[in-house]
């Protein structure tokens, strides 16, 4: 429309001048923009932004954090968390965020109590009681808390394992905003001060069996991806990240998962990468439509795809054992074909996501503390199953950094390996706190959560 109010000027130097101007405009806008997206990513870079650190990994290429600590030694400090909750610590400039539920007591009369309700699987029951879903800003320095908001208030309709809980996705920022995924209890963007931007409801799901969510958000290029794969009629969706608009919703056929997704742009096109039991899908970030697929994967996909030199690594450990490397520029259907670059059937993590550092794919078998690693290119095995000492079982995804892997299990041990095909432990570490969730790294420090406090763990000066 301006160009055309120009053509009506007449004189043609008039319309060049003009012309000229508003494409010096446009141009000035396209860099600020090319600035802002550089300036996000070189503070990425320094923090832990999301659920699996700066590049979707596990691993931080600028963190030097320790490598001994124990409750009296190298703890910048230990705060409390009231509830429960297994989202890993946000780490953006000098705030801390998580999120944790609370049990408020209170009944609701109406509803059954738990120990009337029916037999159930793992012995799960439905609440009867309020709960509080909280978002927690702490100070990155001494651990104090900055802000706190209750998202909302409500009885959610379903239960959860005994060893999930209602605030198990991530929260995640951009830099500018917070996002903060409660699942059935709804998603919630507050600013990094504290103030509540919007919020949407995106309906109840019914997960099988009652075990609970746990797949957290992603937001890349202004967009904001949530997978909810249920018993009944699975989704992905996104939404405008400023606005939290539906931008598209696809129906997937999918029982349970929990896989975070991975987005990567490959070639001009950016893909949102999931994990499934039915077939792994890379969807196109813009339009929804599918990209490629590929099937051989186990059930119960937990474990978040990594990516690397166009390559992604898909894997699941429920009831067999799979990793698929998959190439980036796939089109179509590869299921069974010669696209697939690689699988191995052996050793693969129930829980816990790959680390992939540097053509290296680390993980665990199940949720034991067995220990594998496999050159990324090719598949085969620099290490096989090597057992962990001090650890019995894991949750928590391992992070690396500094040349080195971070591994925690349950009881609150970590042990800090050296980044290598052979097991080279470095220091062995405890803490009181069980732990479930993953750790996160910035900086010269360590971000632990455990089930009743957030350690921060950094040399003493």
């Amino acid at each position: 429309m301006i160009i055309t109010k120009l053509f009506r000027v007449g004189h043609p130097s008039v319309y060049h001048r003009s012309l000229n101007f508003f494409l010096g405009i446009c141009c000035i806008l396209s860099l600020a923009s090319q600035i802002q997206a550089q300036s996000f990513d070189a503070s990425k870079a320094m923090n832990w932004h999301q659920w699996r650190g700066p590049e979707a990994n596990g691993v931080s290429r600028t963190a030097t954090p320790p490598i001994e600590w124990g409750e009296g030694k190298n703890i910048q400090w230990k705060s409390r968390i009231d509830g429960r909750g297994s989202s890993v610590p946000i780490v953006w400039g000098n705030k801390v965020f998580l999120l944790t539920a609370l049990n408020t007591g209170e009944v609701d009369s109406s509803l059954p109590k738990p120990e009337d309700q029916p037999k159930r699987m793992f012995g799960i029951t439905h609440p009867n009681t309020f709960f509080e879903f909280v978002v927690l800003c702490l100070d990155r320095e001494n651990g104090k808390e900055l802000w706190r908001r209750v998202a909302t208030r409500n009885i959610p309709h379903e239960g959860h394992h005994g060893d999930n809980n209602f605030a198990s996705a991530s929260p995640m920022t951009d830099g500018e905003r917070l996002y903060c995924w409660f699942g059935n209890a709804g998603l919630y963007c507050y600013s990094l001060d504290g103030r509540k931007l919007w919020d949407r409801d995106l309906g109840e799901i019914f997960m099988g069996a009652s075990l609970g969510e746990g797949c957290s958000p992603v937001v890349h290029d202004g967009k904001l991806v949530i997978v909810r794969d249920q018993k009944r009629q699975s989704y992905i969706e996104t939404l405008d990240a400023v606005t939290g608009k539906t931008l598209w919703r696809a129906d997937r056929d999918e029982g349970n998962t929990w896989a975070t997704p991975a987005i990567v742009k490959h070639s001009g096109r950016t893909q949102v990468i999931t994990s499934g039991s039915g077939k792994v899908r890379s969807y196109d970030l813009n339009t929804g439509k599918i990209i490629w697929q590929c099937s051989g994967l186990t059930s119960n996909a937990i474990p978040s795809p990594v990516v690397e030199n166009g390559i992604v690594y898909c894997m699941t450990g429920y009831k067999g054992y799979s990793v698929l490397a998959l190439p980036l520029s796939a089109h179509g259907d590869i299921s069974g074909s010669d696209t697939i670059l690689w699988t191995k059937r052996r050793g693969t993590p129930y829980i816990p996501s790959p680390l992939l550092y540097d053509g290296m794919l680390f993980f665990n078998q199940s949720n034991q503390a067995l220990l594998s690693c496999l050159d990324a290119d090719t598949g085969s095995t620099l290490m096989d199953r090597i057992r962990l000492p001090g650890i019995s079982n894991l949750y928590s995804s391992p992070a690396g950094a500094d040349g080195r892997l971070y591994v925690t299990g349950r009881n609150g041990t970590t042990l800090v390996l050296q980044r290598s095909n052979d097991l080279k432990i470095l220091a062995t570490n405890k803490l009181d706190d069980a732990n479930t969730a993953s750790p996160a790294l910035a900086g010269n420090q360590l971000f632990l959560r455990g089930r009743t406090f957030l350690y921060c763990i950094a040399e003493n000066k």
